[in-house]
């Protein structure tokens, strides 16, 4: 008999790395520099911190690929946290995923898509716009996995390649404008902008959510999180070296739409125009990769009995369906109310919680079975990456007490539905292999 449960392996190295770049690359970085130009003062200041945020996505996709290879399955934070540490932290890692790390997120990158789309389609608003993107990204992934992730693959190869070849090409365009002194280079503002800038590289962690579907995931997971953060990093790094630098910083202080004012400063409206397709082509792919990666984590909740067990299941070679009807349906939700608006604002804190946790697991299970579980840079890499995500937790919560609360309940929610659900226990991580025969595979 067929497991309904079950995911196949069909998705290679390609893909893999297609949704980490999917997940990573959405409004932030059209948006946050203005923000952080007007906080910091400085476009140097600003491009340090976009550097030290890539650097800790970096830490963090070394740390998710050792996971990875330990614990091959889909499921991300929750699996790990119910597998590593214990099943209620699991069942709050994946309430947060579920609502904060997915559906949230998605309504609103469905929201930006339709405003930036919104002046080529008069009479049509921006939950309109959304919800028919949100429905179209579900009937693309609501097939056949390899058919949804090869088209994706294709997507996100011409934006990234479109993005680096638009900032390229606009480079020698930049024009010689002074950059005002910095008041205070290493204060509250620049770990502030920090969080900002953390937030803006979400998604490294992205292919754990699929693992289970991965072809050989203890080979291609480490090295799609490694390579899709990587591409990210050297593309956020050039893109926001042309925004900061193509106007005068008092022109782009403050500035969501930083992007288009940038272009339109170089090469006219028309080029303000190319940026917000290109910023809207953003949106349209980080929706798709939320929609296919967020019904994985109901599922494996599912299948664990912690949410109804309808929920996990599964043909071979599709989409966990039920499951992924119900992250459609909470996204629409959030996205026709004004409530999902709460929810964003405690992104960053509950994420953060949920990184570290997993990571702290790393950490554990590398103390009990030692070398056999190889962790690149152990024991710098994960320790860098505890102190730079809890420090920036502490700072949220001294700047954010009540976003934090919030973060809370959602946490506090999960733990209530785990005890709902009968407090159970999914079974225990197997114990550590020998590294097995590798083959090659194409991607």
């Amino acid at each position: 008999m067929t497991d309904r449960t079950a995911p196949t392996r069909t998705l290679g190295l390609p893909a893999a790395a297609a949704v980490v770049g999917a997940s990573m690359v959405g409004a932030g970085v059209f948006t946050t520099s203005g923000l952080l130009l007007e906080s910091l003062g400085s476009r140097r200041l600003v491009l340090l911190a976009w550097l030290l945020g890539g650097l800790l996505a970096t830490l963090g996709a070394l740390c998710y690929g050792a996971l990875g290879r330990r614990l091959p399955e889909s499921g991300g934070e929750y699996l790990f946290l119910s597998r590593l540490l214990h099943p209620a932290a699991g069942a709050m890692a994946g309430w947060v995923s579920v609502l904060v790390g997915f559906s949230a997120p998605l309504a609103l990158a469905a929201w930006g898509f339709g405003a930036y789309v919104r002046p080529w389609t008069p009479g049509l608003d921006e939950p309109v716009l959304g919800s028919l993107l949100v429905l179209a990204a579900g009937l693309l992934h609501g097939g056949r996995v390899r058919t949804g992730a090869g088209l994706q693959t294709a997507v996100v190869a011409v934006k990234l390649g479109l993005l680096f070849g638009a900032a390229l090409l606009a480079l020698p365009f930049l024009p010689d404008h002074p950059d005002p002194p910095a008041a205070s280079p290493l204060a509250g503002p620049f770990a502030l902008a920090l969080l900002w800038v953390s937030f803006s590289y979400s998604g490294y962690n992205a292919a754990v959510y699929v693992a289970g579907e991965l072809r050989d995931p203890e080979r291609n997971l480490p090295r799609a999180l490694l390579l899709g953060c990587l591409a990210v990093v050297a593309l956020y790094l050039l893109l926001n070296a042309v925004f900061l630098y193509a106007a005068p910083p008092a022109e782009l202080a403050g500035r969501l739409e930083i992007g288009r004012v940038a272009a339109a400063a170089i090469g006219g409206p028309r080029w303000g125009d190319a940026v917000a397709a290109f910023a809207a082509l953003a949106q349209a792919t980080s929706v798709s990769a939320m929609v296919f990666l967020g019904p994985r984590v109901v599922a494996r909740m599912a299948a664990d009995g912690v949410l109804p067990r309808l929920l996990a299941a599964q043909r071979p070679g599709r989409a966990p369906g039920p499951a992924l009807v119900l992250q459609l349906a909470l996204a629409l939700v959030f996205l026709w109310t004004s409530t999902f608006g709460a929810l964003l604002s405690v992104v960053g804190f509950t994420l953060s919680l949920s990184t570290a946790a997993a990571v702290l697991a790393l950490v554990r299970l590398r103390l009990a079975e030692g070398p056999t579980l190889r962790i690149p840079g152990w024991p710098w890499v994960p320790l860098l990456f505890l102190l730079a995500t809890l420090g920036s937790v502490a700072l949220s919560v001294g700047e954010r007490p009540l976003e934090s609360l919030w973060g809370l309940a959602v946490l506090g929610f999960g733990y209530a539905s785990w005890r709902l659900a009968g407090s159970p226990r999914p079974p225990q991580p197997p114990p550590p292999t020998p590294p097995a025969a590798r083959t090659t595979d194409s991607a």
